[in-house]
């Protein structure tokens, strides 16, 4: 078979690959015995080999398990192609695929201890590849550098949440510090010395654009994801010089390499920056940023020549006309004459060309305050002579126009018109009066009818009533529904958007609960809406009556639960910030209860006595319910200075048993311990009927958590010393015991 079927069908397998992910695992055994160096594969087999395997580890669309499983047979042929070949196509594919294997290789000898021989084969490549970084052609050196980037990436540790671990990040943190294999010491001296490699390639010479600029980008990578390397890494770019080849003669070539590095150079320090807001590196980077935006204005803006300065168009210079006594092109002498019919004042006093721009602008866009400032400066810089001779002219022109005969009827309407003279000429005037279509229907409605109508029978209207409309099905509920809360949470968004405005509310119980059409009021309106959909307030008359269940509920689609779950997302997007919803809302759920049951309790008494009505329905409790839905989404972001939880279990109306529950899930996390034992003392302080439900707490956590005894004694030696006590009298008989401990009576 020649070499053109075989690529024909390597193509096939690949192509098969691209579509499916899942097909590389089965298909890299099949192609390694054909484009290895051993089977004498020709060089485009060999370079197609090379290409496949940076493609095949580079792709997302295979799993990582799957690529640590097949890496391993793929180690040999990379060995070889570094060892044998000399093609830079070969080369250049061979150490992009390394880079993408190299974390796997890393991650498998973590997990197998025992397999020493792949990790030497990844050695040997690494070797080889950091051999070739100074001295290969231009192209291998870029993918040098981006080995290099994965090399420190993976022998850099990282910072690891541990609520939130990130199981692809593969890193230095992974590596047990008695590993046979892999020495934690030597991988972090290893990064760190190839981190200054990266470093001096900017440091060095300027000649390689293509070279600076993949480790620019590079660094970038490293600032995001390996935030130990920052303070290093920032140190070296800010002092990095972009423009260091202005020293150099300018030619073309030279420039499209400075500017190149210095788009890159500042979009790397500008992203870090958006990243990193609060940064204290941010000063320097902005004084960086500018000094270096100024010396590339003064590089390449002193090459530019000044433009030819424009010659008179009038054929005088402005130095002579003074000495001339020449009257400029732009005086009062070239204004144009004055339009026939009635002239305005505006018309009058202008003396400039109907086309110039001083026609046309608006002077009232400028406020009062800035004509006032510009008036007297302009007044003062006006010429005498042109402002005599402009006074003489408008003058002249009022004369002129005061010797012109009263206008018209005829004028008038042909002024209106715009008709001219030509057409005055031709017109032949009628004298019979013509009237208008208006004046017509209005003599034709004062002539008396012809026949006078019917008389009208004195009999009363029948009532009118609108046809009721077809029921809506489960469907329209609650498409309806469900768009007309994404318009209430829309108008929310608008309003968080806009700036807030003062608005002036009446103080006191008394007041309106919705008065503006500001935030407040809204979130009052959807908190409401949420609440009592489906019981009528207003009508205390007939108790709590159910409105139209077709309306507020059918089927399983509830409106109210569905803007609960919408109120629930808006709170939980921006939580800090819109606690104060999550309380008023929680607040309304409360008296929505106690109003229901209140009115339940009542129905009841009104069944049993000798009226016939039938109780209400008993209702459901919301208030848990949707308090700790709240609690379950907000803890897992709360962290251990976070007050606003302090604020939130404070503020609720009601706490339970099963509410202060999730405050004592809090102290599992070591480091948001003193924060549940801060709320068990402020609701101790200040919420007296919840304090045996909080000393019980508190209690549970002295004998379940051991890290929160120091920060719970206190609290127990006040309101509950006997528990210290019994386990103190335990301890004692544990020791005359010989050590053993007694468990005590119950």
């Amino acid at each position: 078979m020649n070499s053109s079927q075989t690529l024909q069908q390597l193509e096939s397998a690949r192509n098969l690959a691209l579509g499916d992910g899942r097909y590389y695992p089965t298909i890299i055994p099949g192609v390694l015995p054909i484009i290895g160096v051993h089977a004498n594969a020709p060089l485009e087999i060999r370079r197609w080999g090379a290409d496949f395997l940076a493609e095949t580890f580079a792709s997302p669309t295979w799993s990582l398990d799957s690529k640590e499983t097949s890496c391993l047979s793929v180690l040999p042929t990379l060995k070889d192609y570094l060892d044998t070949s000399e093609d830079t196509g070969v080369i250049k594919s061979a150490v992009q695929a390394a880079a993408c294997i190299y974390p796997l290789v890393y991650r498998h000898t973590i997990s197998d201890p025992s397999d020493s021989h792949n990790w030497q084969t990844m050695g040997a490549i690494k070797s080889n590849i950091l051999r070739r970084m100074d001295t290969a052609p231009p192209g291998v050196r870029i993918c040098c550098v981006k080995f290099v980037q994965q090399v420190v990436l993976v022998e850099t540790p990282a910072v690891v949440d541990p609520r939130r671990p990130d199981n692809m990040d593969i890193s230095l943190t992974l590596v047990p510090r008695d590993h046979p294999l892999i020495s934690y010491s030597l991988m972090e001296a290893e990064s760190s010395g190839l981190l200054d490699r990266l470093l001096d390639i900017i440091h060095g010479e300027h000649s390689d654009a293509l070279l600076i600029t993949a480790t620019l980008n590079c660094l970038g990578t490293l600032l995001q994801r390996r935030p130990v390397v920052t303070n290093r890494v920032l140190q070296s770019v800010l002092a990095f010089n972009p423009l260091k080849l202005a020293n150099s003669p300018m030619t073309p070539k030279n420039k499209v390499m400075m500017k190149s590095i210095e788009k890159t150079n500042k979009m790397l320090l500008t992203n870090y920056m958006k990243r990193h807001p609060e940064s204290p590196h941010n000063g320097r980077i902005h004084q960086h940023l500018e000094r270096i935006s100024h010396m590339r204005a003064d590089i390449f803006d002193n090459n530019r020549k000044r433009p030819a300065p424009a010659e008179p168009t009038d054929g005088l210079d402005a130095a002579k006309r003074q000495r001339l006594g020449a009257v400029p092109a732009d005086s009062p002498a070239a204004a144009p004459p004055l339009p026939s019919g009635p002239i305005s004042f505006a018309q009058l006093f202008t003396l400039a060309p109907p086309n110039s721009g001083s026609t046309s602008f608006d002077v009232s866009v400028m406020g009062h305050d800035m004509i006032l400032k510009l008036l007297v400066p302009l007044l003062h810089s006006i010429d005498q002579r042109k402002l005599d001779h402009a006074v003489n002219l408008i003058r002249g022109r009022y004369q002129e126009l005061s010797k012109r005969p009263p206008p018209t009827a005829v004028d008038a309407a042909n002024q209106a018109t715009g008709a001219t003279a030509d057409d005055d000429e031709e017109y032949e005037p009628d004298f019979d009066q013509i009237e208008d279509a208006e004046q017509i229907h209005n003599k034709l409605d004062n002539v008396p009818p012809e026949t006078a109508p019917a008389p009208v029978p004195n009999a009363p209207l029948a009532p009118f009533k609108l046809p009721q409309a077809p029921p809506l099905t489960e469907i329209e509920i609650q498409k309806y529904g469900d768009g007309t809360v994404r318009r209430l949470f829309g108008m929310m968004a608008a309003l968080d958007e806009a700036p807030s405005k003062a608005t002036i509310t009446k103080p006191g119980f008394n007041r309106l609960a919705a008065s503006n059409y500001d935030r407040d009021s809204w979130l009052t309106i959807i908190c409401r809406l949420a609440t009592r959909t489906s019981f009528g307030l207003e009508d205390p008359s007939h108790g709590i009556k159910s409105e139209d269940m077709s309306v507020s509920k059918k089927g399983d689609f509830s409106i109210a639960d569905t803007i609960r779950e919408a109120l629930l997302n808006y709170i939980i997007y921006d939580w800090r910030k819109r606690i104060d919803v999550a309380t008023n809302w929680l607040c309304e759920e409360w008296y929505n209860d106690r109003i229901q049951q209140s009115a339940y309790l009542s129905s009841l008494s009104q069944s049993s006595s000798a009226s016939p009505s039938s109780p209400l329905p008993e209702p459901v409790p919301q208030y848990q319910k949707w308090t700790l839905k709240v609690l379950d989404k907000i803890l897992p972001f709360v962290e251990s200075t976070d007050k606003m939880l302090i604020r939130f279990i404070s503020e609720i109306p009601e706490l339970d048993r099963e509410i202060l529950k999730r405050v004592g899930r809090v102290a599992d996390d070591p480091d948001r311990v003193q924060l549940s034992v801060m709320i068990c003392q402020y609701l101790l302080m200040f919420r007296p009927p919840v304090r045996g439900i909080v000393v019980d707490l508190v209690e549970g956590l002295w004998r379940d958590n051991e890290g929160a005894k120091p920060f719970v004694q206190k609290i127990l030696v006040k309101y509950r010393p006997a528990v210290l006590q019994t386990e103190n009298h335990v301890k004692t008989e544990g020791e005359a015991d010989g050590g053993e401990v007694k468990p005590a009576a119950a």
